[in-house]
């Protein structure tokens, strides 16, 4: 008989499109959140279904599912390689919908303990599926961390309130640090040697105890990944990887940089190490998610000399910062193989981004953009519509900055009011109410911003519409490594924001009626009633 394998990591559970949209319908189709949600799916007789539905309703017979979540998860794998460091054993699955009969083998063999990674959750429900399946298969130990954790601990006002949103997930231990890696080391040995889980620091239970809080230093150059574990069947040929934690810059609506502490770099000789493994695996598109890459600039540099000197052949991805760039570092880039960037513009109006704090201007912006497009790097610009302070004025400087500089790609989102974030301390000054995508403020709320974004949508221009939902930036490299050209997904893209733009209009066009229809039968009602 086998022993039982410590840990389990589960990288990701992302919901079928038709059932996300249908649980957002609920709180109305007028809700910001369904707002925001429409704007990346197409509804169908079958549901609302993503841009990444629709390319995988018309792939080649016998070929693997289109899944934006089937590039590795980052979080998972680097889990399970800090596990593996530790001598304990360890196995990932991941991505739950699309390996239920695994995880249902492994389980049935005996584990320890199951963690789930929050990364990508906003609500508990992706985790509640979960929970369910292990629970019918398996008495292992439920480990919960990361963000979705962590926002339950922030927005909590009571500890009453706490213990209701942790056992709404229903896990048995939840890891309370922001980092937590090294919590869920040593909760995972004290489980395979029958420790007392309560001299573990920064865990919560199922009963609402807790232990000791002793925060994490994990220095990145012992975090590095040996992807040399890891079969190159499970990799493929896009992997995302990290070199930075946090961020060096402090943007006012923003809670990361306070979350993950002072901006840790992993050194240029750890990371040419691991880019190494990745080559030898085969790995040919690569996404680095640092939260701004080419910071600091030498840096960046350094690393581009050293993938150009080793000619690995990675067509490369990352979020950068227009401000932090100049012709040596765009021509470095370009020769290392960078095959497109995340640019968070955020705005195009000077005095917004001034309230943003993004320590950018328009003028780099601008200057940036143009020599990107001029190298040949695909680029896509992320906006924010509805900060505080915004109006229609400034809106139309974001729309007019967009359409100057044609980027390949972009998407414009309503602000979202995160608790944590430094604006947060200014509410009173901008007069700002609720939170989350329902918001108010002195100069608009989230119903003009969302008519606002919608109106842009529809506006056929130059630059892409790119969705959010089960698809965004990094769905790009995914399918660059599942063989579509740039040319075939701008062509695909351009189609699907055509469809996406005249269901848009349709459904405008039947809320009219349907609203012409109520308002008639309300004043036949009304006028029934005053000639009676």
């Amino acid at each position: 008989m086998t022993a039982p394998l410590d840990c389990l990591v589960i990288g990701y559970n992302e919901p079928a499109t038709a059932t996300h949209a249908a649980a957002l319908a609920r709180m109305g189709k007028t809700s910001p959140a369904y707002r925001d949600l429409a704007l990346s799916v197409i509804e169908g007789e079958g549901g609302a279904r993503s841009y990444m539905d629709l390319l995988d309703q018309f792939r080649p017979a016998g070929s693997p599912p289109m899944r934006c979540g089937a590039i590795p998860n980052l979080a998972a794998v680097y889990l399970v390689n800090m596990l593996q460091n530790a001598g304990l054993s360890a196995d990932w699955i991941n991505l739950f919908q699309d390996e239920t009969d695994r995880l249902a083998m492994l389980l049935a063999q005996g584990v320890r303990c199951v963690a789930i990674t929050t990364t990508f959750y906003v609500t508990n429900a992706p985790v509640h599926e979960m929970v369910a399946f292990i629970r019918a298969r398996s008495d292992a130990r439920i480990v919960l961390g990361g963000p979705l954790v962590a926002n339950h601990l922030r927005n909590s006002q009571t500890p009453e309130e706490l213990a209701v949103a942790l056992g709404d997930l229903g896990a048995d231990v939840y890891v309370a640090d922001p980092e937590g890696e090294s919590t869920l080391c040593r909760l995972t040995r004290a489980l395979a040697e029958g420790g007392d889980l309560y001299q573990v620091p920064n865990l919560i239970f199922a009963d609402g105890s807790r232990t000791l809080i002793a925060p994490e230093e994990n220095p990145m150059d012992q975090r590095v990944i040996d992807w040399r574990r890891f079969a190159p069947a499970r990799l493929g040929p896009a992997v995302q990887t990290r070199t930075a934690r946090s961020c060096a810059f402090n943007c006012s609506f923003c809670s990361y940089p306070i979350r993950a502490g002072v901006l840790a770099l992993t050194s240029v000789e750890r990371v040419i190490e691991e880019l190494q493994a990745l080559a030898a695996l085969g790995v040919r598109h690569l996404v680095f998610i640092d939260d701004t890459f080419n910071v600091p600039l030498p840096r960046f540099k350094a690393l581009c000399r050293a993938m150009i000197k080793r000619d690995w052949g990675f067509e490369w991805y990352s979020y950068l910062r227009c401000s932090n760039l100049d012709e040596e570092a765009i021509a470095l880039m370009v020769e290392a193989g960078c095959g497109g960037v995340f640019l968070g513009i955020e705005s195009g109006s000077p005095a917004i981004l001034k309230a943003m704090n993004k320590s950018a201007s328009t003028k780099h912006y601008r200057r940036g953009i143009k020599a990107l497009k001029q190298a040949g790097v695909l680029t896509f610009a992320s906006f924010i519509l509805g900060f505080p302070g915004e109006t229609e004025e400034t809106v139309a400087e974001t729309l007019a900055f967009l359409d100057e500089t044609a980027p390949d790609y972009y998407r414009i989102q309503p602000w979202y009011s995160e608790t944590g974030a430094p604006i947060e301390a200014q509410r009173d000054r901008y007069d700002i109410t609720g939170g989350g995508f329902a918001w108010r403020h002195a100069t608009m709320d989230s119903a003009t911003a969302l008519d606002l974004i919608e109106e842009a949508f529809l506006e056929e221009r130059s630059a892409l519409w790119l969705p959010q939902w089960s698809f965004d930036f990094w769905s790009i490299p995914y399918l660059r490594g599942r063989g579509m050209s740039f040319g075939d997904l701008k062509g695909f893209m351009r189609r699907a924001n055509a469809l996406h733009r005249q269901q848009f209009q349709m459904q405008s066009q039947a809320a009219a009626q349907r609203a012409h229809r109520d308002a008639l039968a309300d004043l036949r009602l009304h006028t029934s009633e005053v000639l009676a």
